[in-house]
This record gives C-alpha cells, sequence and structure tokens, in this order.
C-alpha cells in the first residue's frame, strides 16, 4: 500500500515526541519530513541552562541524532525555514525553494521569545535565551565582556542569570514584577528566593520597567536606561521576558489563531489536514510552555495521525520544579489560592523553609514550596489525582513520612535514598544510575529509563520507585499518569479500563481478536499485558473466553509456586483450614515418597510441602487426592478461620462453618489479584479478619463484614462494610463484592486499591443498597465459577496436560574441533 506523506514544520521536543509515539503505533503508514530551521538535530532546550553554566556540553542534550531520523527513514531538511504552507496544492515550501507535498501536516514551531518593544532592542548583544545558538552567544559575551542584564525574573530568567554568573559576568536581573517567580511562586517564597540568590552575587531591580538600551559608537548595546531614568551598564542583555507561540506562519496560511494555533482535542487545526502540537497551539485558551503537557499532545496527535481515533488531550495540571545555585523550588496548581480555598502554611525563613498548602473542599488543590521540596512530586500526585485529604489533614504539611499509613496515599521513599541505594534489585539499577540517565539523556517517562537502564524492565515491582525518582528529578515534566489512567504497557496507549470496556462492548473473546480490534502495536504482546488480556477475557465472557495457559504466569501455568531453586511448593486445599487424619496420612506419605525437604504449616493454616521437582508435581497431586489450594494465584487463596462457638467458650458464632461454606462458594476464582479472607467467631478476632480482603467477625447479634484488608507489605486495615444477621447472607454480600471486584479491579489491582480508587460509597450503592444487581452479582459469579475445574485433577485426568510437567532430556553435543 502507498505510504501517507507527513511532513513535519519545526525540529524540538513537542514534534519529534510526537513522531516518536507515531513510530510506535504505525511504523509503516507515512513517508516522514521534518524541516528544522536551526542546524542540529532535536535537542533538549530544557537542558541548555546546565549547557550555559558549564555544567554539560552541547552534544549530551541531543535527544535524537542524525541516525535516528536515518533508521526511520524521516528525511531531516535541517537549516530550512518552512516560510509558506499551500493548503490547495497541499505542499510546503521552504526558504532556500525546496518543497515538500504532504497528506498530512504537523505544525510544531514552538514559540518565541519576547523582545521588549523599546528602543535599542535590535542593537548587537541584546538576544533572547530559546536555542542553542542564543547559549554560544551568552558563552562567547562571557569571556570578553563584565556586564550581563537580565530582563525577566521568571523561570528562564533566572537560569540564565545564574549560568552568566557562574561565567564570571556581573549579572543584574531586572524585573517588572513586585517579586521574582510571579507564575510560579507566592510572593513569600519569592521573597525568599530574591534574598537567597542576593546571597550569591546576583543583583535585582524590582519592580523596575525598562525604557532604552542604549549603545556604543560600535552598535553593541552598552547600557539599560529604564523608566525611573536610572542607567546601569550592560555589555549583553538577555531577553527572557516571556516567549510567545510561533503561529505566524500558520496566521499567513489562513489557519486561525488567537494567541497560538487553535486545535481541538484532537490537537487537528481549522483544515482537518493540520494538526499543531507544543507552545505554538492553543489549546482551550491555553498555551503550555512546560514540557509534560507537550508530552501529552504528542501522545494524542500521534493517535490520530495513525488513524486509531480515540485519544482525547483535556488539558493538564502544571508544576514547576527549579534548582538555582542550589536552592530547591517546587510549584503546581493553584499555589496562590481563591476565593473559597484555605490555605496551611510553614515559615521558617531562618531555616530557609517556606511551605504552602492549599485546600478547596478537602481536595488539595495547589502547593508552593521553598528550600525543602523532598515532597513536590507527592504533594503534584494529590493535585493532579483529586485525593482527598481530610484524614491527612493535620499531617499534610509534613510530607509523606509524618503520614504513614494514614488516608492510603503512600509514600515517596526515594527522596532520603542514597544515590547508592539499589532500586531495581532484579538488574542491579541503583539511583544514583537512574538520576544520570534522567539528566543527562532527559528522560521524561519510565519506558525511557526501563531502556536507558534496564530498571523496571524485569518483574516490575520497582516502576513505583523509578516513577518516583522521575518527578523528584524533572518535577511536572515526568510523563506519568494515575494507574486509571495509564497504558497497560508499551504495547498499547489504552489503559485497563478501556480495554476492559472494549471487551466488553465489541464481544472479544481472544487475546489475538482484541490486540487485532485495538490496534495493539507490538503483534504479540508481552509479559506485561497478555496476562492481563487473558483475565480480562476470561472474567467478562466466561464460558466463551478459552484460557491461554502461555499467557499466565509461570506458577499458575504450573499450578504450584516455584521456589528460588527452581523448585515448587505444593498447597492442598483444606476447606476452612479443617483436615482430617486420613488427609494427614496423605501429605506424610507423599512428603515420605517424595523426599520433600520441608513440610510446613502457613499463615493461612494450611500445610505447605516445599522443593517438589516439576516433574512429580501431578503424581503428588494424584497421590494427596485433595484440591488445590490454589495457593499460587491470582485467585482466592484461603479462608482462614478460628474454631469459634463449636469449641471456643468465647465464640458467639459458628466461624469455621462459615469458612468452609465462603470457600466452597468461591473455588476456583481467578481474580484481578489474590484474595484472602478469615472469618473470626468473636470481636478477639483470632482469625485476623482485619488485615484481610474480605473479614467477617462473629457477634451477639450476627456478623460484621469488613473489606480491603492486606496484610502484605504495607499493611492495609480493612474497612467497615455492612453488619448482617445470618450466615446465608454474608455468603450473598460476599459474593457480589467480589464479583465487583473481579469485573471492574485492574489486572493486579489488589482489593484495598480497588476500594480507595472506587470509593467506600460506590461499593456499597452496588452491594448493599441495591438487592437487585447485589443478586446479579452473586449470580454472575456463580455462572463464571461452573466452567471452572480443579486444575490438579484437569491435569491428572488429561493426559495432554500433563506433558508440560515432563522433564526434558538434556543432550550434550560436543563441538567439532576445525
Amino acid at each position: 500500500m502507498k505510504k501517507l506523506k507527513l511532513v513535519m514544520i519545526g525540529n524540538g521536543m513537542a514534534g519529534v515526541r510526537t513522531l516518536e509515539e507515531l513510530l510506535k503505533l504505525a511504523p509503516d503508514l507515512y513517508e516522514i519530513t521534518v524541516f528544522g530551521a536551526e542546524p542540529h538535530p532535536n535537542y533538549n532546550r530544557i537542558l541548555l541552562s546546565p549547557v550555559l553554566a558549564g555544567e554539560q556540553k552541547f552534544e549530551e542534550i541531543v535527544l535524537n541524532d542524525l541516525n535516528w531520523y536515518s533508521e526511520n527513514g524521516i528525511q531531516l531538511m535541517l537549516n530550512r525555514k518552512v516560510v509558506q504552507i499551500d493548503r490547495i496544492k497541499r505542499r510546503v515550501i521552504a526558504d532556500d525553494g525546496s518543497e515538500a507535498e504532504y497528506d498530512r501536516l504537523l505544525i510544531a514551531t514552538g514559540s518565541n521569545p519576547f523582545v521588549l518593544p523599546i528602543p535599542g532592542n535590535k542593537l548587537k548583544g541584546v538576544i533572547g535565551y530559546r536555542d542553542i545558538a542564543d547559549t554560544q552567544a551568552m558563552m562567547d559575551t562571557a569571556q570578553t565582556h563584565s556586564h550581563a542584564v537580565v530582563i525577566g525574573g521568571g523561570l528562564l530568567g533566572l537560569e540564565a542569570a545564574n549560568g552568566l554568573k557562574l561565567r564570571g559576568m556581573d549579572v543584574t536581573v531586572v524585573h517588572i514584577g513586585d517579586w521574582l517567580m510571579e507564575r510560579q511562586l507566592d510572593p513569600t517564597a519569592g521573597k525568599l528566593l530574591q534574598t537567597a540568590l542576593e546571597a550569591r552575587g546576583l543583583k535585582f531591580k524590582l519592580p523596575k520597567h525598562t525604557a532604552e538600551l542604549i549603545g556604543n559608537e560600535e552598535g553593541r548595546v552598552c547600557a539599560v536606561r529604564f523608566a525611573d531614568d536610572e542607567v546601569i551598564p550592560a555589555d549583553l542583555v538577555v531577553m527572557a521576558a516571556g516567549i510567545r507561540p510561533n503561529s505566524e506562519l500558520a496566521e499567513k496560511s489562513g489557519i486561525p489563531c488567537n494567541r497560538g494555533i487553535l486545535v481541538n482535542d484532537t490537537m487537528q487545526t481549522f483544515d482537518p489536514r493540520i494538526y499543531s502540537v507544543g507552545e505554538c497551539a492553543n489549546h482551550r485558551g491555553i498555551a503550555y510552555g512546560l514540557v509534560a503537557p507537550l508530552f501529552e499532545q504528542a501522545k494524542v496527535c500521534a493517535n490520530h495521525l495513525a488513524q486509531l481515533g480515540f485519544a482525547r488531550y483535556q488539558g493538564s495540571v502544571t508544576s514547576t520544579k527549579l534548582k538555582v545555585t542550589g536552592i530547591d523550588l517546587f510549584s503546581a496548581g493553584e499555589f496562590m489560592g481563591a476565593e473559597g480555598t484555605e490555605t496551611i502554611t510553614l515559615s521558617d525563613p531562618i531555616g530557609g523553609v517556606y511551605k504552602k498548602l492549599v485546600i478547596k473542599d478537602d481536595i488539595l488543590v495547589g502547593a508552593c514550596l521553598y528550600g525543602d521540596t523532598a515532597d513536590g512530586g507527592w504533594y503534584f500526585r494529590q493535585v493532579r489525582e483529586n485525593h482527598n485529604v481530610a484524614q491527612i489533614r493535620d499531617h499534610l504539611m509534613f510530607g509523606e513520612n509524618a503520614i504513614g499509613d494514614v488516608g492510603h496515599q503512600g509514600q515517596d521513599k526515594t527522596a532520603s535514598m542514597p544515590d547508592s541505594a539499589e532500586i531495581c534489585g532484579c538488574n542491579g539499577v541503583c539511583k544514583g544510575t537512574i538520576v544520570k540517565a534522567i539528566q543527562e539523556n532527559g528522560l521524561f517517562s519510565v519506558d525511557e529509563v526501563k531502556k536507558h537502564t534496564k530498571a523496571a524492565s524485569s518483574c516490575g515491582s520497582c516502576a513505583g520507585l523509578v516513577e518516583q525518582i522521575l518527578i523528584s528529578t524533572v518535577g511536572g515534566a515526568a510523563d506519568v499518569k494515575p494507574k486509571s489512567e495509564k497504558a497497560i504497557c508499551g504495547c498499547s496507549d489504552l489503559n485497563h479500563g478501556q480495554i476492559r470496556q472494549a471487551i466488553r462492548e465489541q464481544h472479544l473473546i481472544s487475546i489475538a481478536d482484541t490486540q487485532r480490534a485495538l490496534h495493539w502495536n507490538t503483534p504479540n504482546g508481552c509479559a506485561t499485558c497478555r496476562p492481563a488480556l487473558n483475565y480480562y477475557l476470561l472474567s467478562t465472557w466466561p464460558g466463551e473466553a478459552k484460557d491461554d495457559p502461555q499467557s499466565r504466569l509461570i506458577n499458575e501455568r504450573a499450578h504450584a509456586n516455584i521456589q528460588k531453586d527452581g523448585t515448587y511448593s505444593v498447597v492442598p486445599r483444606m476447606w476452612g483450614g479443617v483436615t482430617n487424619p486420613s488427609e494427614l496420612r496423605r501429605i506424610a506419605d507423599v512428603a515420605d515418597k517424595y523426599k520433600v525437604p520441608m513440610v510446613k504449616v502457613t499463615g493461612g493454616q494450611r500445610i505447605d510441602l516445599l522443593g517438589i521437582k516439576k516433574e512429580d508435581l501431578p503424581a503428588v497431586w494424584k497421590e494427596l487426592d485433595m484440591p488445590s489450594g490454589h495457593a499460587y494465584g491470582k485467585s482466592i487463596r484461603t479462608v482462614k478461620t478460628c474454631v469459634g462457638s463449636e469449641f471456643c467458650r468465647f465464640g458467639t458464632q459458628n466461624s469455621t462453618q462459615l469458612g468452609i461454606d465462603l470457600e466452597h462458594d468461591l473455588f476456583n476464582m481467578w481474580s484481578p489479584h489474590k484474595v484472602k479472607l478469615a472469618v473470626s467467631g468473636c470481636p478477639r478476632n483470632c482469625a485476623e479478619a482485619g488485615i484481610k480482603d474480605v473479614g467477617v467477625i462473629g457477634v451477639d447479634s450476627g456478623w460484621e463484614m469488613y473489606i480491603g484488608g492486606n496484610g502484605g507489605i504495607k499493611t492495609e486495615v480493612a474497612e467497615f462494610f455492612v453488619k448482617l444477621k445470618t450466615a446465608d447472607e454474608v455468603r450473598e454480600y460476599n459474593g457480589a463484592f467480589l464479583q465487583l471486584y473481579r469485573e471492574e479491579a485492574f489486572y493486579l489491582e489488589r482489593t484495598v486499591h480497588y476500594l480507595q480508587r472506587v470509593g467506600m460509597d460506590y461499593i456499597k450503592r452496588a452491594v448493599v443498597e441495591d438487592a437487585a444487581n447485589r443478586q446479579a452479582l452473586n449470580a454472575r459469579l456463580q455462572f463464571s465459577l461452573s466452567f471452572e475445574q480443579d486444575p490438579w485433577k484437569e491435569r491428572i485426568e488429561q493426559p495432554q496436560l500433563k506433558k508440560e510437567f515432563d522433564r526434558i532430556a538434556v543432550v550434550q553435543v560436543e563441538e567439532a574441533t576445525v
């Protein structure tokens, strides 16, 4: 099929990120031509300040070298500025006369520095600060001249001033506002920043209006005159008073613009063949100047250029992280406060720490931090994800470590870690290696960190720590999202919720059908998405979707727990923790016959046979003649019980029998993650029901039911759900809740995290308050379980299923000597 032609005007970070995302989705759809006005390949403009400060070199901040364009078949037209877009003939024309036709056009022309309209603004030595050429001009001037004036006390101006000061110049920052960085800091933080920078040798004049730039006989700037007639010397004037979207070319081509190129939620302009991303685009009245929103736009734009068409960009919550001469600053959201908001502040001027949190309706909506920004990434997540902070309000100002388990908000464990701390145990990657890779390579996403360091690329359990390091290193530029919005993996841009919805609405019943229908980026998927797809299909269409054993994790394929030495652990099921002499004799005989090195009682009141060879598993299951305990799966594990009213003098209810009944009800139930239950016969709670996914506690008048507990790495106490009178009611409510969890939770999401995401009120409405829905949920669970068989018994009775346990003979072949 003939390829379409895609032309991109601009070779900056937002545009090239769009191409990177497009190549993942549709690598063969387009012939791509890129016009860049500069003579350089794509580089990280955020790192121009470290280059100016002498901390990095130009070549170290290149994001995509010339080989990358060549390897991806992209025709790169450097040092050529597009001067005309012919929308009738669908072509672009550059300043050297070269042309390129397009089927789709992407305008990513970025922004221009705002040059004050004052006399002398065209003198030699007056520059903006947007690209490598500007940076080089500043570095060259610093070698031969002494006085620099930076007009603009914002983020860019202070970074320029810092770099010039480090290169030996006498630097004065001129700012029209009453305090520095008024878009990122409140007055208190701004004045603290000024005081600290003055102590480091920078000079400030604010509020100050620049009236004129004075030149010498050679036509070079030599002084700055202000509106109050004060004059100061200036061999170099850096205009850092803001940016303006570079939309001139689009306007000239008849594309509607208003403080930027107007785009809709698909990043499409008025002309349906033309898209725009980056600082030149105006989305819902905002032209973003920070990299995180631009990368979000790039993903959406690539999705539509790839003709998938489901992504939407709906704006961004932004944050700013800055480090100037050792001073840490952070702000996010509505940090200034407004009507209807309240603020909490902590001010320690002597200690150099200031914190301000803005709350509205128990939601953290803004944060401004000076001096101590260790919790900046965590505050940003609260703002972006709209967490209710009512329960942690008293501790909120003191950050994550003070919160502990209150509010289930999680902790940024990496802030206090030394660079030598190991983050990824699978690949032996320490924190310092990750930070260095992020800084030197301009990384903004966890996937990029994986590619450069291998951290989080194996089991994935450290991905959260990597994400925290990313946020603390680059602040709001980090390309991270809440789990509910994150793509399932690199094989697809769809998140878990979108995939489940598509499977249900399109009646998809196989992994291959799902990948085709949802335009999977990687033909066969990966170890992350295949197990999730397999579960979503089975739980959505029981009896129709076929289980794919090869898409399950190793424990579920072998139906036993693999151990560190390659042997397996077998845990037969004992209903409610109850056994009998016959079962115990069989367990003992198996342990003797197969020389089991360890027989151990588990925390769930079962007996574990550890150290069994894989090829012996079917025989062990047959001779045990007991059901699978599913101790290896994302499934129902055990129902732990106490002896209850049958034997205990304190027991108020028959907890043992209810535990047995619940375990029978749920036998063979696969779920998003492991599920553990416990039933205690009285409030003394000997079965530890308070830290189970479902805990039931007997009281004089019946049963109290709790949900969302977890006794894992981070203990979570279950929350009270409902009080019931009879054991039959407990069984019905339990089945309904777990089916709701099975149908709505993301794969590998524990009940506690599902509960935190949807809220207790939602679950109560679905299960407690709606009897018809409760009965329907329970019925769907039983319907689903009717198709399941005991996996141990199934593999004993069906010879073809036993083949995977056969020992493979290893044949050694001697290498011939030539």
